[in-house]
C-alpha cells in the first residue's frame, strides 16, 4: 500500500445540525488509517485581500468564538474515542478557497465533505462549493453521500484507459493506487470501471450523413478497449471478476455498476481545464455525482498545483480536543 492517510480535514458548513455520518466516516478512516483529524469550519464573510487580519470586526470574533466551542462538543462525540482530534476556525471567503487553504498549510491527506443540502438555496450554493472543491482542491476529496460503513466493501475506481479530453496518463495509475489502499484498510476488494460509447459515435460526419462503421471495426475496436482496460486492472491485481467494461453513457453506466457491485465508494479523476472543456467535463462529472448513491473520492493528476493562493488571517481559532 503506498497511499497512507495520516491527516484528515472535515470541512463542516452546517454547526447548527452535527453533521453526523461524515463525521462518522471520519473516525472510520482515521481509526483505519491511524489518522489524526482536524474539524475545520470557516465564517464565510467576504475578505478583503489587502487585509490581512478580522480582528477589527466584532461580530466575526462573536462568530468565530461559537464555531470553535460547537467544533469542540463535534470533537469529543463517542466516535472520536481514541482519536487525535482538533478543530480549527477563521475567517475567509468564498469557502472552498478556505478549505483548500487549510488543506494546503496542514498538509491534508484527505479532505471530507457533504454533499448533503437544505432548501432550494442552499442547494445550488453547496454544488457550486462541491464543483469548485472538485476542480481545485489538490489533495484527494471525499464526498459523503451514503452511511454505508466501508468494511469489507468493494471500492470502484473509475479508469479511462484512453485518457478522454486528453487527462494525463498517470491519473488512472492514482486512481488505482489510492483505491487499492482504501480496500486494504477496510479489508474490502477493488474493482475497476470503464464505460465507452459505440465507434459509430466517434466518427465524424456531416448533420445530414448517417455514419455506418463496419461490424468488424467495431468488434475490433471493442477488444482494443476491453485489452487497455485488462492491462490497467493487472498492473493493480485486480481480478477478472473485479473488471466492468461498459458501452454507453459513462455516468449512467458508472451508476448502474455501483448500485450492482453496492460499492461504498467510487474513485474518479478530475481535471482543471479551459472554460468550453470544463463545462464539457464538469457536466459529466455533476450527472455522475448527482446519481451515485455512495461516496465519491476525487482525484487529481499528480503534479496539480491548485490556482488558489495563500493568504494568513490573525482573527482564528485553533484548539486541541483529546477523546475520552
Amino acid at each position: 500500500m503506498s497511499t497512507r492517510i495520516r491527516r484528515i480535514l472535515v470541512a463542516i458548513r452546517d454547526l447548527h445540525h452535527p453533521p453526523r455520518l461524515e463525521l462518522r466516516k471520519a473516525a472510520e478512516i482515521a481509526r483505519a488509517a491511524k489518522a489524526a483529524v482536524e474539524l475545520f469550519h470557516v465564517v464565510d464573510v467576504p475578505v478583503r485581500s489587502d487585509r490581512p487580519a478580522t480582528g477589527t470586526n466584532p461580530h466575526a470574533r462573536s462568530q468565530l468564538n461559537k464555531a470553535d466551542q460547537r467544533l469542540g462538543s463535534f470533537a469529543r462525540m463517542p466516535f472520536f474515542h481514541g482519536l487525535k482530534v482538533t478543530h480549527h476556525t477563521n475567517c475567509d471567503y468564498p469557502p472552498h478557497e478556505a478549505i483548500i487553504r487549510r488543506a494546503t498549510k496542514t498538509r491534508a491527506d484527505l479532505v471530507i465533505v457533504a454533499t448533503r443540502t437544505r432548501g432550494v438555496a442552499g442547494r445550488l450554493f453547496l454544488r457550486n462549493t462541491d464543483w469548485e472543491l472538485i476542480r481545485q482542491c489538490p489533495c484527494p476529496l471525499l464526498l459523503v453521500k451514503s452511511a454505508r460503513s466501508y468494511a469489507n466493501s468493494v471500492v470502484l475506481a473509475a479508469v479511462d484507459p484512453f485518457h478522454t479530453h486528453s487527462k494525463p496518463a498517470d491519473l488512472d495509475a492514482r486512481l488505482l493506487d489510492f483505491g487499492s489502499s482504501v480496500a486494504h484498510l477496510f479489508k474490502g476488494s477493488l474493482h475497476v470501471f470503464h464505460a465507452f460509447m459505440p465507434m459509430v459515435s466517434l466518427v465524424p460526419m456531416p448533420s445530414a450523413a448517417l455514419a455506418v462503421v463496419p461490424p468488424e471495426a467495431e468488434e475490433a475496436y471493442v477488444e482494443l478497449v476491453e485489452s487497455e482496460l485488462n492491462r490497467l486492472a493487472s498492473s493493480a491485481g485486480v481480478p477478472p471478476r473485479g473488471r466492468h467494461l461498459h458501452m454507453g453513457v459513462v455516468a449512467s453506466e458508472l451508476c448502474a455498476t455501483a448500485k450492482s457491485t453496492r460499492a461504498s465508494m467510487v474513485v474518479m479523476g478530475a481535471v482543471s481545464r479551459s472554460a468550453l472543456r470544463r463545462i464539457f467535463i464538469g457536466s459529466t462529472a455533476e450527472a455522475a455525482l448527482d446519481k451515485l448513491t455512495c461516496d465519491v473520492l476525487v482525484l487529481k493528476p499528480a503534479g496539480f498545483r491548485s490556482s488558489v493562493g495563500a493568504r494568513e488571517f490573525k482573527e482564528s481559532r485553533t484548539s486541541a480536543a483529546v477523546a475520552a
